[in-house]
């Protein structure tokens, strides 16, 4: 069976850990320091359902409520991980408007997988979003829904088998609908 590509954006508001959760996820280690992304694309072979998957991840730069998103951000693009820090309300803000551009970008929320992710959840003192936000914002969206923390890489690996299985079930859809799907 050959491997299969698929290609993930992460996208959030600035220094909520994209690419940190990123960087755990490809190279298993925690990166501290905060350095502002313009784009970086990472690879990882991950096996679902018995399937080879290339998974491409578009670490985008930080998003705000003004962001002008590139159309590089919607080509191509199989699947969404939206980040928000649960010790920053702007940031859950913002994930709500970057979730309507994408919405407004690639048309019906069916074909649009996309999992919510609450990271920094080891910053229990510092909280200004709760989990029930969070599953709540999902559920409205009906969406999948975690929280996560890079640095203690909890439910890391989870986020990208959950986009991965939103895809899955997102072509699964248009299969059965008769729509042209591309592997």
């Amino acid at each position: 069976m050959s491997t299969k590509e698929r290609k993930v954006a992460l996208m959030g508001f600035r220094s909520v850990g994209k690419s940190s959760l990123t960087i755990q996820f490809v190279d298993n280690q925690f990166v501290d320091s905060y350095d502002p992304t313009i784009e970086n694309t990472f690879q990882k072979a991950i096996r679902i359902n018995g399937q080879d998957y290339n998974l491409e991840l578009k670490d985008t730069a930080g998003q705000d409520e003004y962001s002008i998103l590139p159309q590089s951000y919607f080509m191509n693009i199989d699947g969404y991980v939206l980040v928000y820090s649960v010790n920053s309300f702007k940031s859950f803000e913002v994930v709500k408007i970057i979730y309507e551009k994408l919405l407004d970008m690639k048309g019906s929320i069916n074909r649009v997988p996309v999992v919510l992710v609450g990271n920094k959840s080891d910053l229990t003192l510092e909280r200004e979003v709760q989990y029930e936000d969070g599953k709540k914002l999902a559920s409205s969206w009906n969406v999948p829904f975690l929280e996560t923390s890079a640095k203690e890489n909890q439910s890391v690996a989870e986020i990208f088998s959950m986009v991965m299985m939103a895809i899955l079930r997102a072509e699964g859809s248009e299969q059965k609908k008769g729509g042209c799907v591309l592997s």
